[in-house]
């Protein structure tokens, strides 16, 4: 018995492949207890920074892209540019309208020829402590700087939009 694979077979079997590794990025998870429009100020523990960088080899020559990213440094732009003041450190007075912000990646999912990085941001308020609102996303770019970078815009704009 021969079976004879047609230009349409091999066709349809390619786009199949590339289809199956072209699944979108998740969507963005929002957990809501209290509206962050309920808070002035916003007290955010330092983070490092994350290097990373990526390799090409084009024509014979080698090159390389180093990038690194503070994730503290992107939550406190997306933040502050949203009208929220960002305190050096904690201040008892101002806990009623103070929110902590913890950010930490929580995840990691292979995807077409790379991987995903998942970050998860909470905001926590500094008077009792209790969780006022998170979110989850995950970011792929040409390195995982690139990755976390854009994890924490699509995660901060799902929360922020809704």
């Amino acid at each position: 018995m021969r079976i004879k694979i047609r230009n349409t077979n091999i066709l349809l079997i390619t786009i199949g492949i590339i289809m199956m590794g072209c699944r979108p990025l998740n969507d963005v998870t929002v957990f809501n207890n209290n509206k962050i429009a309920d808070y002035k100020y916003i007290f955010i523990p330092p983070t490092s920074s994350l290097p990373s960088g990526s390799g090409t080899f084009y024509g014979g020559y080698y090159g390389t892209s180093n990038k690194s990213v503070n994730p503290a440094d992107v939550v406190t732009g997306i933040l502050i540019k949203r009208g929220l003041i960002k305190l050096t450190e904690l201040k008892s007075d101002l806990a009623a309208e103070t929110l902590i912000v913890n950010y930490g990646e929580s995840g990691k999912r292979y995807r077409r020829l790379g991987y995903t990085i998942e970050v998860t941001i909470q905001f926590v308020s500094a008077k009792n402590n209790n969780i006022v609102c998170s979110c989850t996303a995950e970011g792929q770019g040409e390195t995982e700087a690139d990755d976390i970078r854009q994890a924490i815009s699509r995660c901060l704009q799902g929360l922020l939009t809704k």
